[in-house]
């Protein structure tokens, strides 16, 4: 599963994973922001695009509204998330009209590789910890910068990888979905948006995050299944434990990474 997935191949795994992602389990696993390092790095990357009230910002693979709805909130910025998954997008509509019913935030249900937004309606443009899944990479990042203006920044927050140096564990289809098997190395992040007419300007390495996510899956999860969720009961203890030990060994010999970048329309 290293090499992106084409046609049908493509297709069944964004419906894979928008349905993984809209689950409730993922949501205890994950927590309130489903991406290394949560809202405080949804900060950073959000002070690195110079997000100003009144400005228009699309976000991409939304999920739970976590970030949509912080960013509208803190820098009152007008938002529009985009979602493939129709369960990921209704939660979140009612978690915005519950905790905070404002007209700066809506979610889309839409896929990202073809989002049903106007030529150059947006000043920014965000993504976290999904962009490598996206089985057609240059595709979605041609949409990304359609949507800017002349001058506006799309921020990334996502997993990097050496792909040859992925041992076989952490090549699967469910890798995939989590975020390993599609990731890309950093140059090949800046190569792709580079193509879209997409230059960057800023890039920083947040490895630490993405350690401190897979310590924390591995430690919910495992604790799920003893408390008896149905949901867990066929799953491996060891198997579980042998992949998150891959994981954090390639994190720590520098072949899996967490990376911010920003990257400006021309």
């Amino acid at each position: 599963m290293s090499r992106a997935p084409d046609g049908q191949a493509a297709a069944e795994l964004k419906r894979c994973c928008a349905t993984a992602y809209g689950l409730d389990i993922v949501a205890a696993l994950l927590g309130e922001s489903y991406h290394p390092g949560g809202i405080e790095l949804t900060r950073r990357l959000a002070g690195a695009l110079g997000l100003r009230t009144g400005m228009r910002v699309a976000e991409v693979a939304s999920g739970p509204g976590t970030t949509a709805i912080a960013l509208a909130e803190e820098f009152g910025v007008h938002v529009i998330g985009l979602e493939l998954g129709a369960r990921s997008a209704a939660r979140a509509a009612r978690t915005a009209l519950a905790r905070w019913p404002s007209p700066r935030v809506s979610f889309v249900v839409a896929d990202a590789e073809a989002a049903p937004l106007a030529d150059g309606s947006m000043d920014a443009v965000l993504c976290e910890c999904a962009f490598c899944t996206f089985p057609d990479k240059p595709r979605g990042a041609s949409e990304m910068a359609r949507l800017l203006r002349p001058g506006g920044r799309v921020g990334i927050a996502d997993v990097v990888v050496e792909p040859e140096r992925l041992p076989p564990s952490l090549q699967t289809a469910a890798a995939w979905i989590g975020c390993l098997a599609g990731a890309l190395p950093a140059r090949g992040y800046e190569h792709v948006l580079g193509t879209a007419g997409l230059r960057v300007i800023a890039s920083e390495a947040h490895d630490e995050a993405l350690a401190a996510m897979i310590d924390q899956v591995e430690a919910r999860l495992l604790a799920l299944r003893l408390a008896g969720v149905p949901a867990l009961g066929a799953i491996d203890p060891q198997q579980v434990r042998g992949v998150a030990d891959a994981a954090r060994r390639a994190v720590a010999g520098g072949v899996a990474g967490y990376l911010l970048l920003v990257a400006e329309k021309a």
